[in-house]
């Protein structure tokens, strides 16, 4: 676990800087097609989606669609000192509220697409992803790009890792089956909407 040195080293909101609800809604307003809901996730579904993380074996965690960050904080807070967390986004407004908001030095804020996350790892030095983590609305997503996020994630992650999606439509699933065989699912009812959650293992 890090120290409570490293934990503190987060920049709060400022003046100027609207709060991460605020920031949230108007992500949504601004580009629906990509972020999944109105509502960031509930806590009862962070820790509910982040349980079957092996974190002693993550020195790599990945994270499309951070939005303001409401995973980002609790997968920090549960990272070795030595890992990394890439969160990826392509609405530049979520990147540049993260760069303000968070300065864990283990973090690292990447506008881009999903679909190059094997482009965007080895930038960072990295070979593989232990474990990538999405809520982007697969479904909604334009035509094909749905698929090569879940064939490049595959290829991305070791041996042993996974890809923790959770998502508000069961449709999902169809974009990991042709991937992943081994597959986990679970519910988390308290959150608005609720929301499906899947843990595709790659064997």
């Amino acid at each position: 676990m890090p120290s409570s040195t490293t934990a503190a080293r987060r920049r709060t909101r400022g003046t100027g800087v609207p709060s991460p609800v605020a920031m949230f809604f108007q992500g949504f307003l601004k580009h629906p097609v990509m972020v999944g809901s109105i509502i960031p996730s509930s806590d009862k579904l962070i820790r509910k989606m982040l349980a079957p993380v092996d974190w002693s074996a993550c020195k790599l965690f990945v994270e499309y669609g951070p939005g303001v960050g409401t995973f980002c904080r609790p997968i920090l807070e549960r990272m070795a000192p030595d890992a990394t967390l890439i969160a990826i986004d392509t609405n530049p407004d979520f990147i540049r509220y993260l760069d303000h908001t968070i300065t864990d030095s283990r973090f690292v804020a990447v506008e881009g697409s999903a679909a190059d996350v094997e482009r965007i790892v080895r930038e960072r030095g990295h070979d593989h992803a232990d474990y990538v983590l999405s809520g982007l609305p697969f479904s909604t997503l334009p035509a094909g790009v749905g698929p090569a996020i879940a064939a490049a994630t595959h290829r991305v992650i070791r041996t042993g890792g996974a890809f923790l999606v959770y998502q508000f439509s069961p449709k999902v699933k169809d974009f990991l089956t042709p991937h992943f065989t081994n597959i986990d699912h679970d519910m988390e009812w308290w959150n608005v909407p609720p929301a499906q959650l899947y843990w595709a293992w790659k064997d």
